[in-house]
């Protein structure tokens, strides 16, 4: 089973519809099928929360959460993962990402994972993790 980690990025493409939203459609439908095992960072999740409640509302943002827990998506918890925790300090220390990509940059390295994004930023970490590029 492969293990793909989500960003903020592709989730909030995929519910405005954007151009790379039937790509991750798709990536979700797979895990459905239990073809992929699906990752999203705590932070991404607060990063799509804060998107949507800025954009829309709380309201808004809070049935956007319901749906993301509805997806066969595993959110994972920075608290106490210092492996975790050092190398999305070391990707904002060298790379200047911020915290929510940082994250899902060392979850993807620290899972041994392929990051699934359009989100520019990463390109500084191409050939440290994989990426699939959804753009």
């Amino acid at each position: 089973m492969a293990k793909i980690v989500l960003d903020s990025w592709g989730l909030l493409a995929f519910f405005e519809d954007a151009p790379a939203a039937e790509m991750i459609e798709n990536i979700i439908l797979d895990a459905e099928r239990g073809k992929h095992h699906l990752f999203l960072s705590a932070l991404d999740w607060s990063e799509i929360y804060s998107s949507i409640m800025t954009r829309a509302s709380q309201q808004a943002a809070e049935e956007k959460m319901r749906q993301i827990s509805e997806l066969p998506v595993e959110i994972v918890s920075v608290g106490d993962d210092l492996a975790l925790l050092r190398q999305a300090a070391i990707y904002r220390a060298t790379h200047k990402l911020a915290a929510a990509c940082a994250f899902a940059g060392a979850l993807a390295k620290m899972r041994k994972t392929v990051l699934a994004t359009g989100e520019p930023s990463f390109r500084v970490l191409e050939g440290q993790i994989k990426i699939q590029w959804l753009t």
